[in-house]
């Protein structure tokens, strides 16, 4: 990675953009904010607050300091010395193309221009853009500031080298970035979650399987061993000394068996309200932000022991 890479713009700071731009503080880097959204800076400033003891617990770069957060009411202000900019407008097309046409111009040219959107294409995203070639995907997984996983990729008009910086550049700040080497909508972790999910509203549409059955079949089953190896390690681990050669010769014609068999459920009314309800009843009296809490404390520990462990990826 660039060394001088030193200076990253956050264009949108609602959940995604102000948990990155804590993410980016905590790495020792000069971050620069805008949002035109009325009561956007105090927002920001309170989410970063709210976020910096857990990134303490994970561990600050050297020099990291809430005081390296500026302020823009201007996004040319913004991004006027930005070496990274890591986008994160609305999910409308519309609005990207018009963001990026701006960023463009606003922008050194050096600049990386990454979006996080979560499914849009970027050929799309920077068709109005005179310098289309640095724009890339930059797609985090939710909460990016405890979240290793970002996604990156490039579009129709995107230079082989800005995939490769921006790769290294989240590399750098601790990521664990993976190339999106062609663009499909949602790109991919996005596509593996919305596969089970089709599955688990489909079970409970059916009557298989209550809410609370689901979450309980995950988090107390292959979750726990997904949180360690992806599905195909996980899948020659299982086929023992023959490995996934194995498993495959002798289970792969009832996993086929089973995908002919998934559901494809509508997500209508009915089956929203049966799910909001399902929620409910497994949560109880419990409150969503106490529930939040006590994940991300487990997922920092989880983190560390993984790190420590160095035989896991």
């Amino acid at each position: 990675m660039d060394q001088t890479m030193k200076r990253v713009a956050v264009v949108a700071t609602g959940v995604i953009g102000a948990s990155w731009a804590a993410y980016f503080l905590a790495r020792g880097l000069d971050v620069d904010a805008w949002d035109p959204s009325p009561g956007a800076q105090e927002r920001l400033c309170t989410a970063v607050a709210a976020h910096w003891e857990a990134l303490s617990r994970q561990g600050l770069a050297d020099g990291s300091h809430l005081d390296r957060l500026r302020w823009h009411d201007r996004l040319e202000d913004a991004l006027a010395q930005a070496d990274f900019v890591q986008e994160n407008g609305p999910e409308r097309l519309d609005a990207k193309v018009e963001l990026f046409g701006r960023m463009d111009v606003a922008a050194p040219a050096h600049a990386i221009l990454a979006s996080s959107t979560s499914g849009l294409a970027i050929s799309d995203i920077q068709q109005a853009c005179a310098r289309p070639e640095r724009v890339v995907l930059g797609h985090p997984f939710n909460p990016p500031h405890m979240i290793p996983l970002v996604e990156v990729g490039g579009g129709q008009r995107t230079a082989p080298e800005a995939v490769a910086q921006a790769m290294a550049f989240y590399a750098h700040i601790g990521k664990r970035p993976i190339h999106v080497r062609r663009e499909i909508k949602g790109h991919i972790a996005n596509r593996l979650q919305a596969a089970l999910w089709r599955e688990a509203f489909h079970l409970v549409n059916e009557g298989v399987a209550t809410v609370s059955d689901i979450d309980t079949a995950i988090a107390q089953g292959p979750g726990l061993r997904w949180a360690l190896m992806g599905p195909f390690m996980n899948l020659h681990l299982s086929g023992g000394e023959g490995g996934i050669a194995h498993l495959l010769a002798h289970l792969g014609g009832p996993i086929e068996d089973w995908w002919r068999d998934l559901g494809a459920p509508s997500m209508d009314a009915a089956l929203q309200h049966q799910v909001v309800d399902g929620v409910a009843q497994a949560l109880g009296t419990r409150q969503a932000a106490d529930l939040a809490r006590a994940r991300d404390a487990l997922l920092i520990e989880l983190l560390r022991a993984k790190q420590s462990s160095g035989a896991l990826d």
